[in-house]
């Protein structure tokens, strides 16, 4: 416990002191992210939020050796700093998405490899448990590409990429510590405390607003990775919960409901329509809440809660007895009806442009707080 809170406060105060002046590179060397007909923001906004998280990391884990064996996660941080520079690279320079798969691919192997860990094993969902090693290798190379993606395509509102990554930190970190993975759980209070001073000047912040960019999302969704395959992996500390009927993995797919049901949608729907699944458009949730007159975080908030949601169904499944399987089933049925189910209905909804739709907009005009008191007395603190 008492390193978890040390890393919590390392990574917290290190990501506080040297945000300024990872912002005032971006804003010397323009590292900024443009607006255009996708985006939502109107100015160009630097873009190297994910320098300073992964610096609040990096220095809560040299700590945190000092204390204990963190063998086990030095391996870990490598990959992600090589997936930070990989990001900050094409927030410069632009790659093209065939290269940044082939990386991503390549990344997901190195964990593997470093950890010893993958999706190898399937804790009973319908009858399954562990898996060939090529079955293994390649379901986690998919799940985890498949991850990294969501996350960096969530990266759209000011705020839902930090914010969600918090809540997520925060569900895996309890797991963790509830189940003996001391590594998950520092890694964890770790992401935590250098995601929430960035996340107070990317929601807050006007002259001090830095967006986390590619370096970040995929940096934190090599975390998102970890996570999951470490929860997953034949042995791991959390078979502890296997004899109470604990679905695990009905619990971590909901735990990432929302971005991985939303990505699957959204580029299902450009392959429908012949075109690339990496083709930049405007079709994702939280683009459909800002045409209705949410705001960053009003979005934010709401998609975080759709997750919850996820979450929630999925554990009173668990506590009602349900098997596995049925967990699983409720697990895709509720994730589906919360992406793909809730973003065809509001665009009926639009279309139509019903009374419901125009008390949509009334609704989502009162998430706008940014000229109340307190809002502006936190942007105050934040942009001196």
């Amino acid at each position: 416990m008492y390193i978890t809170v040390i890393s919590f406060l390392v990574s917290f105060a290190t990501a506080w002191w040297i945000f300024k002046y990872v912002l005032r590179i971006a804003v010397d060397k323009n590292i900024v992210d443009n607006p255009d007909a996708r985006k939502l923001q109107k100015e160009p906004v630097p873009v190297l939020g994910g320098v300073a998280v992964a610096f609040g990391i990096l220095a809560a884990t040299v700590i945190g050796g000092i204390f204990c064996d963190m063998s086990q996660v030095y391996p870990l941080t490598g990959i992600m700093m090589i997936m930070l520079y990989i990001g900050v690279m094409d927030d410069i320079l632009g790659l093209s998405p065939r290269l940044r798969i082939f990386i991503e691919i390549l990344a997901v192997l190195a964990l593997m490899y470093n950890t010893g860990y993958g999706i190898d094993d399937f804790h009973g969902l319908w009858g399954i448990g562990r898996l060939p090693g090529w079955v293994a290798a390649s379901l986690t190379v998919f799940a985890g590409v498949g991850i990294i993606n969501a996350i960096n395509l969530i990266d759209g509102v000011n705020g839902l990429c930090s914010g969600y990554c918090i809540y997520v930190c925060t569900v895996f970190g309890v797991f963790s510590s509830r189940t003996g993975g001391s590594a998950g759980t520092f890694l964890a209070a770790s992401c935590i405390g250098a995601l929430i001073p960035f996340l107070c000047h990317n929601i807050f912040g006007a002259k001090s607003k830095m967006f986390i960019g590619d370096g970040g999302t995929l940096l934190m969704g090599t975390v998102m990775t970890y996570f999951v395959i470490e929860s997953l992996h034949g042995g791991s500390s959390a078979e502890t919960v296997r004899n109470a009927n604990f679905g695990l993995v009905p619990f971590t797919l909901s735990v990432l409901a929302v971005p991985v049901f939303d990505t699957i949608r959204v580029m299902g729907a450009r392959l429908l329509h012949g075109r690339s699944p990496f083709s930049p458009d405007k079709s994702h949730l939280h683009h459909m809440l800002f045409e209705l007159h949410f705001s960053h975080i009003g979005t934010t908030c709401t998609e975080i809660l759709l997750n919850v949601l996820v979450v929630g169904v999925w554990w009173t499944a668990y506590a009602l007895g349900a098997t596995v399987d049925v967990q699983f089933y409720a697990v895709l049925l509720m994730g589906a009806a919360v992406t793909f189910g809730l973003y065809g209905g509001l665009a009926c909804i639009r279309k139509r442009n019903t009374r419901l739709y125009s008390a949509l907009l009334r609704f989502g005009d009162r998430t706008h707080v940014g000229h109340s008191k307190w809002f502006c007395k936190c942007r105050k603190v934040l942009d001196r």
